[in-house]
């Protein structure tokens, strides 16, 4: 590099040798470059009243459960979050405690939860059964989105069920990150919410 005296400028111009410059071969960026899959999916919060509240993640509205998950939360703190218009899900879990590095995350049995920063518990990988999971999705088959409470799904010493139903974009960042994120209806700002699955 040589420096040039351009006289009335406030002070001397440096002149790369081009030989200096990094090569233009991309073949290293091209190597590191993230590929990001996005989709839409069907994601359903419920709960009853004074019980536990799960998640439930589906192609669509009728379709089998792609993923299932209990919450140790109660039903009422997830609603008195959403309250403020905002709600970030982050569900953590170790990369050794997960088995293996490329298995599916949502194979994963049991990850650390937080909630807007917050660490509350934890999430717990659930089955499909025959009792009140089916009964909500069969009962919610024809429902696409929608919030409020479910009739005849009622139990004395847990109240009512109370669901939450929204289409969501799906974001797979990698083997070991998805995230989904709460559509709104056009021209709606609405509920912003967003659930992060994180191995580490």
């Amino acid at each position: 590099m040589r420096m040039v005296d351009l006289g009335n400028q406030r002070g001397p111009l440096c002149i790369i040798d081009p030989s200096h410059l990094p090569s233009s071969d991309s073949s290293d960026s091209d190597s590191s470059t993230v590929t990001t899959t996005t989709s839409t999916v069907t994601g359903t919060f419920f709960g009853y009243r004074k019980g536990r509240v799960s998640f439930c993640i589906q192609s669509h509205s009728s379709s089998v459960p792609l993923l299932l998950l209990e919450f140790s939360i109660p039903t009422s703190y997830l609603a008195k979050e959403m309250q403020y218009g905002l709600l970030r899900i982050a569900l953590e879990c170790n990369r050794v405690g997960s088995r293996s590095r490329s298995g599916q995350l949502f194979n994963i049995p049991v990850w650390t939860m937080y909630c807007n920063g917050r660490r509350v518990g934890y999430a717990l990988k659930r089955q499909m059964s025959e009792g009140d999971v089916a009964l909500l999705l069969k009962t919610m088959k024809s429902t696409s989105v929608g919030a409020g409470v479910l009739p005849g799904l009622v139990k004395p010493e847990s109240g009512d069920m109370m669901y939450l139903r929204a289409r969501f974009e799906r974001v797979i960042g990698s083997v070991d990150s998805e995230s989904f994120h709460m559509m709104n209806p056009v021209g709606s700002t609405g509920q912003e919410l967003s659930i992060f699955l994180l191995r580490s």
